[in-house]
């Protein structure tokens, strides 16, 4: 490989663990929310909601991590709407959803008015890791980043963990599984829920908070641009699992920083058509995960979009 089509490689592969990081978040978010057997269709809506809160602390403020923190809160509090409505209530956990979407997107249009076009001063800085960064190819990549990169990394092996390993995730997969018999256990099904539901939304919330901190420093109107839809299209292909959403992460990433660079090279393929591709390979991705789950037999939670009411026991 030649010195500059290696240096290429590496920009463009570095900008990818960046880009699928965003993505990475809530990912890891839905997946557990999902677990617990509430199903949130309002990704985007706290994605853009944490982006536009940490945007607005950062610009107010200037201080980068206090505001990534603010991002992340507001994504949680805002789940609690759809716990709330699907827990609480026990409504249409897809027509929640979707409004919380909704809801997301207009009050960001509103209160992010003021905001349009200014950009931050400074953003979440890089953090070279000495030694590790001295690793050829693989180095430069994974270990010249910043420290939400870092946290995602270690992000993915505690969720794991958690998971299949503790007591926490023995119950949290009961509830997802059969409500009733995990009640029985004496296993609090609402609580369950509503922690996870909440656990989330902070995950939504970061990764919107880390999209206008680091990668997109301004503020524009449906700055998310969908992302939120993709990472629930992403948790089927991670089949609920923390590792496999890494890798669905990454994917998208590589696909939209490759789209980027293109551009910037001066590509004659139209802009939008290249914009179009990370969804289109998403799209991709999920018949093929549906199918990868329908051979396996690797079910989704069976409770999951399923009210529960203790009374129906």
């Amino acid at each position: 490989m030649r010195p500059d089509a290696y240096a290429i490689t590496i920009i463009l592969l570095a900008a990818t663990v960046e880009s699928g990081t965003i993505l990475l978040f809530p990912i890891i978010g839905e997946i557990f929310t999902e677990r617990s057997g509430i199903l949130n269709l309002g990704i985007e809506g706290m994605m853009i909601i944490g982006a536009l809160v940490g945007f607005a602390t950062a610009f107010m403020t200037g201080q980068i991590y206090w505001a990534f923190f603010m991002g992340m809160l507001a994504g949680g509090l805002a789940s609690l709407i759809h716990a709330f409505i699907s827990i609480t209530l026990r409504g249409n956990q897809v027509v929640s959803g979707l409004a919380l979407s909704i809801f997301g997107l207009g009050v960001t249009n509103f209160y992010g008015q003021e905001f349009v076009n200014l950009q931050l001063a400074h953003t979440i800085p890089q953090v070279i890791i000495p030694g590790l960064s001295q690793i050829p190819f693989f180095g430069p990549i994974l270990f010249k980043q910043d420290y939400m990169v870092y946290l995602s990394y270690i992000l993915v092996i505690i969720t794991w963990f958690i998971l299949f390993k503790t007591k926490a995730g023995i119950q949290l997969r009961a509830v997802g599984q059969n409500a009733q018999a995990a009640d029985a256990m004496g296993v609090n099904v609402y609580k369950v829920r509503y922690f996870w539901t909440f656990f989330g939304g902070l995950m939504a919330g970061a990764g919107g908070a880390y999209l206008t901190l680091n990668c997109a420093p301004f503020w524009l109107d449906g700055i998310t641009a969908g992302r939120g839809w993709v990472a629930i299209a992403l948790v089927i292909f991670a089949r609920w699992n923390p590792p496999y959403a890494l890798i669905g992460a990454y994917l998208f990433g590589a696909i939209n920083a490759l789209q980027f660079q293109l551009q910037s090279m001066g590509t004659t393929i139209p802009s939008a058509l290249l914009s179009m591709q990370p969804y289109f390979l998403t799209f991709i991705l999920i018949i093929v995960a549906t199918l990868l789950v329908k051979a396996k037999h690797i079910g989704v939670p069976k409770e999951l979009g399923i009210p529960y009411a203790r009374e129906e026991k």
